[in-house]
């Protein structure tokens, strides 16, 4: 279907549908069809058409009741009007022969059709559509734009076409299995693939390549030898991908997903490198965050390789010239700074499409875009990342430089005795505790304590009890301040990013069901990020969570991430692809890989020349 070849009235109707394919289009089922082929025999429970002969009316104040005799059956059939008017009369007169047609079901030992409608024609089967249209214009649109050649043009083979069509135009066996069992295994299957199909081509025509700015071709090995430490085995992958991306003829855009405590920053210090001599910028949520990943680049790189830090309290007006490596947060996008060749964002979820479009547009000065990887901590289902490969290339670190023994409890008011104990012998070892509250305020709308409720306990009972929540502005210092001399931290979810703390080994999340897994995950994350034993602990007024009980089970990111689609249902996974809670009415991202897989091979072949599919 191709919607500048189609009249005025019809594209003005199908834009009225939110329809622009044929796939589309057939995916706006009936949802009921009127069966009017004449029943050869009596079928209790479903519609039945026949043709009767009218015997005797009957009016009483409650109904009008009509005796039919249906030759055809052999026997009488009582048919019953509620709330009958005038004409009902005039419809069934005695001795006139009509097709009838309604649900058959029986009174005692006589058969009863409720509401008998009469039909001008029969042995038809017309599917009802809920639209803006009459059914009749309907009807029209799907002969027209469901016929073999256009869904053949749009991607479908002919067995599909077939299936597609035994929705839409059924014959009275398809009809009566529909009646019976709703829908057939092999129906659903389609109806998934041309739901993820239809949305694939949507996305690839939103893919944006443009010619690089520059060839990168530094070396990076020597950098990598000099570790003090191996890479693992999914670093050097990553690390591979980038490297292909930067000496292709395109400019890069990737996206580097790994788990929390997978060696990201050795990625982009890596990647650094294979920019070098030409520029790089690292744009981070928050200043901590930032000096973190400073430290380690002064640390790690070639003294050779000049790196700067850009924060809020940076002057305004230093000169990053000679700077090989800019590392910043969002002041990055109100400073002078050079042109840079390769730009990365961490922790990409956390910035929107406008402030990471303003920092290329901030460094490219005006001439080809530069290369661009995003990192994020915050792992997507496999299926997702598949759907979202039509926009971006993706890149995955799943295996950890260490071990992390991370134990998960879910526990309730009852357990508090036993969890204070814990955190006391934690302390005496030198170690660290976060409590996360749901609020900072009192509520009425939540049965949990907030921060304000809570902390007058902490500060009374422990010692180097600090405090910190999202809008307090001495956030970055109280977290710096907690790391080097605290025991205790209160704090809300702002502890979910940006942070490493070495002597951190027990977080409590007070209200744990009200989080996702995927935040759930990132708290966690914060524990024995140096090999330490972890621990975290769900409180949960709640007596069961099957939901809590999956989380604990597993402290694989990945798994996890499948686990949130699960109990989330995709519509509220954003990631700017499934946007404002959209969902898929067929397609279910946590089971139905396999149909994704076939949609995208469909999708990458229809964008081949004729002549290469002839050849393959």
């Amino acid at each position: 279907m191709q919607k500048s070849d189609l009249d005025a009235i019809d594209k003005g109707r199908l834009d009225k549908l939110g329809v622009s394919t044929s796939l589309e289009l057939g995916l706006i089922l009936p949802y009921e069809y009127e069966n009017s082929i004449l029943s050869q025999t009596p079928r209790l429970g479903q519609l039945n058409t026949l043709h009767v002969k009218v015997l005797s009316v009957k009016k009483t104040p409650k109904v009008f009741q009509v005796s039919f005799f249906s030759e055809v059956w052999g026997r009488k059939i009582e048919g019953v009007i509620f709330g009958s008017k005038p004409y009902h009369q005039a419809m069934f007169k005695v001795d006139s022969e009509l097709i009838i047609h309604g649900k058959l079901q029986l009174s005692g030992l006589q058969m009863q059709i409720i509401q008998p409608k009469i039909l001008q024609t029969f042995n038809t089967i017309t599917p009802k559509y809920k639209s803006p249209f009459q059914n009749k214009t309907m009807l029209a649109l799907m002969q027209k734009y469901l016929s073999s050649e256009q869904l053949k043009e749009e991607g479908l083979h002919e067995h599909e076409i077939g299936l597609l069509h035994s929705i839409h135009f059924p014959n009275l066996q398809e009809i009566q299995t529909f009646e019976n069992n709703g829908y057939l295994p092999k129906q659903i299957a389609l109806l998934k693939f041309c739901e993820i199909y239809s949305y694939l081509e949507k996305l690839s025509t939103k893919k944006i390549t443009f010619p690089n700015s520059c060839i990168l071709t530094g070396d990076e090995q020597p950098f990598i030898k000099a570790l003090p430490f191996t890479l693992t085995d999914d670093q050097e992958t990553v690390i591979a991908d980038i490297k292909r991306d930067f000496l292709g003829k395109t400019a890069t855009k990737r996206v580097v997903m790994g788990d929390v405590g997978c060696g990201k920053t050795m990625v982009i210090l890596s990647a650094v490198m294979m920019a070098y001599p030409y520029k790089s910028v690292l744009m981070a949520p928050t200043t901590i965050l930032a000096m973190q990943i400073y430290e380690e680049a002064k640390k790690y790189l070639p003294l050779h390789v000049k790196s700067s830090l850009v924060v809020q309290e940076s002057d305004v007006k230093a000169n990053y010239e000679k700077s090989d490596f800019l590392i910043g947060t969002q002041a990055l996008l109100f400073r002078d700074i050079p042109q840079c060749a390769l730009v990365m964002v961490d922790e990409q979820h956390r910035f929107g499409t406008k402030q990471r479009s303003m920092l290329s547009a901030l460094v490219s000065k005006n001439s080809k875009p530069p290369h661009f990887i995003q990192f994020s901590a915050t792992p997507i289902p496999r299926t997702l990342s598949l759907m979202q490969s039509s926009l971006v290339d993706f890149s995955f670190i799943k295996t950890l430089p260490f071990k992390k023994e991370i134990e998960t409890h879910i526990i309730g008011k009852v357990d508090f005795k036993a969890l204070i104990e814990h955190i006391k012998k934690e302390i005496s070892l030198h170690h660290q505790c976060i409590v996360v509250y749901p609020l900072v305020e009192e509520s009425e709308a939540i049965e949990y304590q907030s921060i304000e409720e809570g902390r007058g306990f902490w500060e009374k009972n422990f010692e180097d009890v600090y405090v910190t929540f999202g809008k307090d502005k001495y956030k970055e210092e109280v977290l710096e301040t907690f790391r080097e001399k605290g025991s205790i931290l209160i704090s809300t979810t702002v502890v979910e990013v940006g942070i490493s703390l070495p002597r951190l080994t027990t977080i409590v999340i007070v209200g744990a069901e009200r989080l996702g897994l995927a935040s759930l995950h990132q708290l966690r994350g914060r524990v024995s990020r140096n090999g330490l034993k972890g621990y975290c602990y769900l409180y949960t007024t709640k007596s069961k969570s099957e939901r809590l009980e999956a989380f604990c089970k597993t402290t694989n990111g990945f798994e996890i991430a499948e686990l949130d689609l699960k109990y989330r249902q995709g519509g509220d996974i954003v990631g700017g692809i499934l946007q404002s809670g959209k969902k898929f009415v067929w397609f279910d991202m946590s089971e139905d890989e396999g149909i994704l897989k076939e949609a995208q091979k469909r999708v990458e072949e229809a964008k081949k020349p004729p002549q290469q599919k002839v050849d393959d």
